[in-house]
């Protein structure tokens, strides 16, 4: 139904599409999956009309066309949903469907037939969503189905989704996959472009695997496995899954009694929760994103006034609730924020600058009574960083703004690792992240653990937290409403704390 001809596509000096040839059949589930940076996005853009290729020919029903632009896409029944929805909140569903093709007349806006339309769109899909609600008050995983009705209403044949399933819960990923599937058996074609490999296997019929701009292989899902998958997407042997040693646990590091949390508009975000994190010990958090997990560690990294707070945060016997951020790291808490621009970086900064935030006021990166900064000293720190942590391009005078996510994600790991940290708060340690980079923060990741280091871990990743956690932890609404073994409970239990809270 689509094809990309010898397509090629330069961004200034990047050459994100080389002469890529990706053909997609009629009627089938197409995955398309790469490392960031491997093009797979800039090419379903292409397709879309939202980029133009530098050269190359798309062709549509086996016939060239021009796609310029996404009104050309949709005309040829080929639509889109980004990874970031299009939805204006405070509008209704139906509102935000007949967005730029409204139903009537210039004089009269006619929602009422779009009404109805949506609605059969919505049983012949199965998807349940009523037109008359608002957007701001629906679910991720419901928003997620206007973005695909949108698409359908406009007529769209062949939908490309772009990271589909990063915010949904494992119950609202089964419910996508079972409605993808729907659309498949009533003749649609589909194209997900995503990362998670599982995901890949469990929904698709065949996969397109690019790296570097091309296309390294063109598989049948069931007849490949998640390891040649990951083989072709890195170019390399990858470890899909965290191998760790049993927990050697100590004494009680960090213990919580009775934490709440307000925000400035004095909402409770984070609702008396109490426990325990030991040395040598990786506690997981799992939960929706917004249910206080952000909120609980930027408290815990001394990051929020203390007026916001009530209850006790104690750490190696030490009341350490109205202590700085400073003050704690100086007792031995790290931390990697679930932001790394807003809250681990300073972007315009070199790697080397960025390598000494949180000691740049101490030796040995200071002397002569600490007012001076040791150049020397500063240049050998981040040497040591980049060189343990593989960070990519190794020169520590580019500014932090020039590295990949991953990179970024590795240097700020290393100079958290680099306190030897006896508490280490992470937050989201391998988002955005390639998944050959994800093996190697996996394993620093557990190294920590194993020389006594005390790991508190929240990730949106169900999998990364349960294969990382000795003990997990389920938040919901700001509450902790279980605590589980990672070993033995299902994904399925685990979903349902985090969206039921029991």
């Amino acid at each position: 139904m689509l094809e990309l001809r010898n397509i090629t596509k330069r961004f200034g000096n990047v050459l994100a599409n080389d002469h890529i040839n990706i053909k997609i059949e009629p009627g089938t589930i197409h995955a398309i999956v790469g490392e960031n940076g491997a093009g797979k996005s800039t090419a379903m853009r292409i397709a879309y009309g939202f980029y133009t290729a530098d050269s190359g020919e798309i062709l549509v029903d086996l016939q060239a066309r021009q796609i310029a632009t996404p009104h050309d896409a949709i005309a040829l029944g080929v639509g889109m949903v980004h990874q970031h929805f299009m939805l204006v909140g405070p509008m209704t569903v139906a509102e935000n469907i007949v967005l730029g093709a409204e139903p009537g007349t210039g004089f009269a806006l006619d929602l009422a037939q779009a009404s109805a339309q949506i609605r059969k769109l919505s049983e012949e899909f199965k998807l349940a969503v009523d037109p008359n609600a608002l957007i701001e008050n629906l679910s991720v995983g419901q928003q997620q189905r206007v973005e695909l009705l949108k698409a359908l209403y406009r007529n769209a044949r062949l939908l490309i989704l772009d990271e589909p399933t990063a915010v949904l819960t494992p119950q609202e990923v089964e419910e996508f996959f079972a409605i993808l599937r729907r659309m498949r058996e009533q003749g649609k074609t589909i194209v997900i472009i995503t990362h998670k490999l599982s995901e890949v296997l469990a929904i698709s019929d065949e996969v397109t695997v690019m790296r570097d701009g091309k296309v390294v292989g063109r598989l049948q899902t069931k007849e490949t496995n998640a390891a040649e998958l990951a083989r072709l997407m890195v170019g390399r042997e990858v470890l899909l899954r965290v191998e760790k040693p049993e927990a050697k646990i100590g004494e009680p590091k960090l213990r919580l009694t009775e934490l709440s949390i307000r925000s400035s508009d004095g909402t409770t975000r984070v609702d008396k929760v109490s426990f325990e994190v030991r040395a040598g010990e990786s506690v997981g958090i799992a939960g929706v994103e917004g249910n206080g997990q952000t909120e609980l560690m930027e408290a815990l990294a001394g990051l929020t006034p203390p007026a916001h707070l009530s209850g006790e945060m104690n750490f190696e016997g030490r009341d350490i609730t109205h202590q700085s951020a400073r003050t704690r790291r100086e007792q031995g808490i790290a931390h990697i924020p679930e932001d790394r621009h807003r809250r681990g970086l300073l972007l315009e900064f070199s790697l080397a600058e960025n390598s000494i935030l949180g000691v740049h006021y101490r030796p040995p990166v200071t002397s002569a009574g600490n007012i001076f900064l040791a150049d020397a000293a500063i240049r050998s720190r981040a040497r040591e960083i980049i060189q343990d942590f593989d960070v990519r391009p190794a020169n520590a005078e580019l500014p932090a703004r020039a590295l990949s996510g991953g990179n970024q994600q590795k240097l700020i790991i290393g100079r958290e690792f680099k306190l030897q940290p006896k508490l280490l708060l992470v937050s989201q340690p391998t988002r955005g992240v390639d998944i050959g980079a994800i093996e190697f923060i996996h394993r620093q990741l557990v190294a920590l653990r194993d020389v006594g280091c005390a790991v508190l871990l929240v990730s949106a990743e169900l999998e990364e937290v349960t294969s990382l956690s000795d003990r997990l932890l389920v938040i919901h609404k700001g509450r902790i409403v279980g605590e589980v073994d990672p070993k033995v409970a299902s994904i399925e239990e685990i979903g349902l704390l985090m969206t039921r809270g029991h």
